[in-house]
Parts: structure tokens; sequence; C-alpha cells
């Protein structure tokens, strides 16, 4: 009789379910997903929650395989030596091979009151928790988004088209990431909608009170309801466990994921990082990077040597309220082109890639092993960087 292997995932969001999903593909595999909440967390929704236009969370029947046991329970502490994790409602689960996808959230903020006074909105309890103040806030009241990636153009501009008084502080560039000629197509929406945006050095938020943001050059902007999208962390957990990481307190692993301490430990999605050189955080890199992690685990069930880490790139889709979006193009490096298609068909677009995000997960489930974008080519940028960090120079700034 052949003994099945137990393969534990703690994490289960977008690289966490592929990750579980895929492992079902062999019947003597038994899968564990050991997950915090009882639901998905649709965390590309999570500034729709905020505006009241989604309510960000899908039931795991829907995304997750029917052959994966998911457990509802904070892990505390990975057992390395023992293979098991311990979980916060006692007990333990036992391993043979973990896949660590705990993903990030919220940096802890380092400006004076934004602890205190700010709302961040990278999770689903924190989204929530700003709700009822929302509520509670007359619509005329001054709302101040700070953090100009993603995030904070989203929830700006879905808080604006809800008829919110809003004022994006941008501590740099509005959309860092966008080509210049995305990012005034942005500019003219959030004007659109009303959205005040400041930008600049000067524009860098120095404390947060409870009715005001102040900014580096000695401006007060007055603001009832102040909004955190500023950064991302990860959770401490594999630095508590002894696990190699690095300065945020990511994984550190090879090219096939496998964590350099261990090779029964694998690591996938934001909580990942590959050679030192993370990929930039996003459901994008964690959806591939989730395959690519379980690939390692099945090809060493298989006594087959795992294949490396070829991450592609596309593009980046930010939506601008329920009218209108932007599908920024990107060559497979990560780098944005001049290329890009806004307005309403720009909505479509992202709205079409929000419910493909489901889509793949569902289909990982009922499929395991059909989903294959991580293996296509990707661009020149990692392998560049690879080659400089081994032969001590250093590395280019943006990696895939």
């Amino acid at each position: 009789m052949v003994e099945n292997t137990d393969v534990v995932v703690i994490g289960g969001g977008y690289a966490g379910v592929m990750a579980a999903n895929r492992l079902t593909q062999r019947d003597d595999v038994s899968v564990t997903l050991v997950n915090p909440r009882p639901t998905f967390v649709h965390r590309v929704r999570l500034h729709q929650l905020v505006g009241g236009t989604a309510a960000a969370v899908v039931d795991y029947q829907d995304v997750l395989a029917e052959g994966v046991r998911l457990v509802v329970d904070s892990v505390t502490r990975i057992d390395a030596v023992g293979r098991g994790v311990e979980l916060a409602g006692g007990g333990a689960v036992g391993y043979e091979y973990l896949v660590y996808a705990v993903g990030s959230g919220s940096a802890d903020p380092q400006v004076p009151g934004a602890a205190e006074f700010a709302y961040p909105v990278a999770g689903l309890e924190e989204a929530r928790r700003l709700l009822p103040v929302l509520g509670a806030a007359p619509a005329s009241a001054a709302v101040t988004v700070v953090g100009a990636g993603p995030t904070g153009i989203e929830t700006a501009a879905e808080l604006a088209e809800q008829g919110r008084n809003v004022t994006l502080v941008c501590g740099g560039v509005l959309g860092p990431y966008l080509h210049r000629r995305g990012r005034r197509s942005v500019a003219g929406r959030l004007a659109a909608l009303g959205v005040r945006v400041v930008e600049g050095e000067a524009a860098k938020v120095t404390a947060v009170t409870r009715d005001a943001v102040r900014l580096a050059d000695g401006r007060k902007l007055p603001s009832a309801v102040t909004v955190w999208t500023v950064g991302f962390g990860v959770p401490d957990l594999a630095a508590r466990s002894g696990l190699s990481t690095d300065e945020l307190g990511r994984v550190l692993t090879d090219e096939t994921l496998t964590s350099v301490d261990d090779d029964r430990i694998v690591a996938a999605g934001d909580s990942a990082a590959p050679s030192g050189l993370p990929l930039r955080m996003s459901c994008q890199t964690a959806m591939p990077l989730g395959a690519r992690a379980a690939d390692t685990v099945l090809s060493r069930l298989a006594g087959e040597r795992p294949e490396t880490l070829n991450q592609s790139f596309g593009a980046q889709c930010i939506s601008l309220g329920r009218g209108a979006g932007i599908f920024q193009f990107g060559n497979r490096s990560d780098n944005a082109v001049w290329f890009h298609i806004d307005g309403r068909l720009g909505a479509r677009m992202k709205e079409t890639v929000c419910k493909g995000i489901v889509q793949h997960l569902a289909d990982e489930a009922h499929k395991p092993g059909g989903y294959s974008l991580h293996r296509m080519k990707g661009g020149a940028g990692r392998r560049e960087a690879l080659r400089a960090m081994r032969a001590g120079a250093p590395a280019v700034e943006r990696i895939s």
C-alpha cells in the first residue's frame, strides 16, 4: 500500500489556493490548507468594498479543490525540524512538504500618528473597519488617500465616484509604474472625478492627526478620514520560526522557490524572495509562483529536478471608478511601455482580469495541472539581475 505524502499550505490567498489545487494532481498527496478566514479574500476588489460596489470575498467552495482540507486557524510557529506547524487554536499539523504562502498586508507606518489615525485597506478586516468611519462622515467631509500606487489610485477614484471630497497625496509621482502617457490619462480621469492630486517630494506625509495630514513642505491638509495605502509588509512567521528571510521577512529561496534552509519548504507569492530578488507584490505574481511552488513539490515527489523560476509580466491594470480604467502594457521585464488602453474599455478589461483571476483558481480546482501561465518565457531583466548579483555588481532596479 502506498502511503500518502502530507503537504501543508499556509495561506489561502492567490498563491496558496493555486498551489493547493495544483498539488491534488496526485492521488497519493494529502493537501491541508491553513488559513485564518473561512472565505477567500479577492484582494484586488478591496477598494470596491470600501466604495460599496463589491464584497471582495468568494466562498472557498468556488475556488478550492474538493480534495483540499481547509483548516480555519492561524499558524503561530513552523517546526522545521519536527516538520509540523503549530496552530493558534491549539494542536499542530504535520507535513512532509510545506508551502509557505502567507501573503502580504499593510506595512507598519513609520509616520507619526498614522497607526493611530489612518485607515489601511490592504486586508479584509482593515477595509471593513473603514466602512463605518466613512458611513459616519458627511459626504462633504475631506477624505485624504495617502499613496499613489494602484491601491491608492483605485481607492481615491472609487470614493470620488461616490461623491466624496477626495485628495490623493502621492509623496512622489502619480502611479510610479505607469508610462508618462498612462500617467496623464489617469490624472485626467481623477481630475474629472474631482480628485485633488498632490504630487512631488514635498508632498510626503510627515504626520497624521485626527483631522489633518501634514506634508514635508509644511502644508496642513484637512482630513476627516485618512486612508493609508503606502507600502506592504509580510507576516513575521518565517523569521519567528528561524527561517532565513530578507529584510522585510520574506522567505529566502533559490530559483525553484525552495527555502535556502530546508528542501522540504517552498515559498510562493508576496512572502517569497527567490535568490534575494523578490518580484513585484501582486496577484499577477502570486498565482504563477503558487503554481511553480506546487510543481517544485511534485517534481521532488516524482524524483525529478524542479524547474526554475520563469516569471513573465505583461501589464498592470487599474480601475478608475466603475466607469473607467487603464490597462497599462509593459514588456516581459515588467517595464511599462507607451501603449495603454483607457476609458470604458480599460474598465471592462480590468473587470475581465478580476473575474479571470477567480476563474483561473476555479479551473485549477476542477482540472489540476491545467494552469500554465507560469511557464511563459520571462523577460531578460531577471536573468541580468541574477548575473549581476553573482558577479558582485549592483542588480538592476526592476526585475521579472
